[in-house]
């Protein structure tokens, strides 16, 4: 699949599809191999499949495509979810590249309170615990459109590490979510901190969102996911889309796994 074909109002320019990839810095805290570059003036993410650490439950050397799925759904979806990904190659091999998205310092969509300070309104309780000195303190995230909108979107492309750090706080309140690698598996292992609507209905954005990506699978979406994932994940994406979609309400954590990703951040 080439970055002409991805599902975008515009077309890749030729200098991001096959441009100069100059690396600026390595991503320390990233599992997988993850470089900050730059193509021209525009700061990306590369992350190279030569990087990729062995899994048990993914095949090997699939992670960078299973970004570009998440992109290509997340278009689908209208909600500019995911930040422009595609495939190229780079200076350790081919991998997934990512536009950069400087997030807003003063804004952040999870965090960790002491149980009695949790915000009376606008937030939503997930975990409870305690910390290092024995005090209670709770997970938590905001009650706003765009994370619930992120939590549609993980539970369709079964995302199993929605950690706090993987959701990116912009200006204005948009959200954006980063690190897909783990998704499309054909079991079910949602792990997400996005618990806060377990059991409420979905709405009709919601429901709309997840109606064009049934369509677009029928057509190009389905094209391009042919490229990227095998045809057991492509069934089990419309599945899972038609399933909530029956349903009609956030899922409840099925019980075969673990809830939450490890660690949380």
């Amino acid at each position: 699949m080439t970055a002409e074909d991805a599902v975008s109002e515009e077309p890749l320019s030729a200098e991001l599809t096959s441009g100069d990839l100059k690396l600026t810095g390595r991503i320390t805290t990233a599992s997988n191999a993850t470089f900050l570059g730059s193509i021209g003036d525009t700061v990306v993410v590369y992350k190279p499949v030569a990087g990729e650490a062995p899994l048990w439950d993914f095949p090997a050397g699939t992670l960078a495509r299973r970004e570009v799925a998440a992109y290509l759904v997340s278009e689908a979806l209208g909600w500019d979810l995911v930040p422009r990904t595609w495939l190229r190659d780079g200076p350790f091999g081919e991998g997934m590249v990512q536009l950069w998205q400087e997030q807003d310092p003063a804004q952040q969509a999870v965090d960790l309170f002491p149980a009695e300070e949790i915000p009376e309104s606008g937030w939503l309780p997930v975990l409870e615990g305690e910390d290092e000195d024995g005090r209670r303190v709770v997970l938590a995230h905001e009650d706003t459109p765009a994370l619930r909108r992120m939590a549609v979107f993980d539970v369709i492309v079964n995302n199993a590490d929605r950690k706090g750090a993987h959701i990116l706080a912009m200006p204005a309140g948009h959200r954006h979510g980063v690190d897909h690698g783990l998704t499309f598996h054909v079991e079910d292992k949602l792990r997400t901190v996005l618990w806060g609507w377990l059991g409420e209905e979905l709405n009709a954005e919601e429901r709309d969102g997840v109606g064009r990506v049934l369509e677009e699978i029928g057509g190009r979406l389905g094209r391009q996911l042919g490229e990227l994932l095998s045809a057991e994940e492509i069934g089990a994406l419309v599945a899972r889309c038609a399933r909530l979609l029956d349903d009609g309400r956030y899922p409840t954590p099925s019980g075969q796994g673990p809830a939450l990703p490890w660690p949380l951040w």
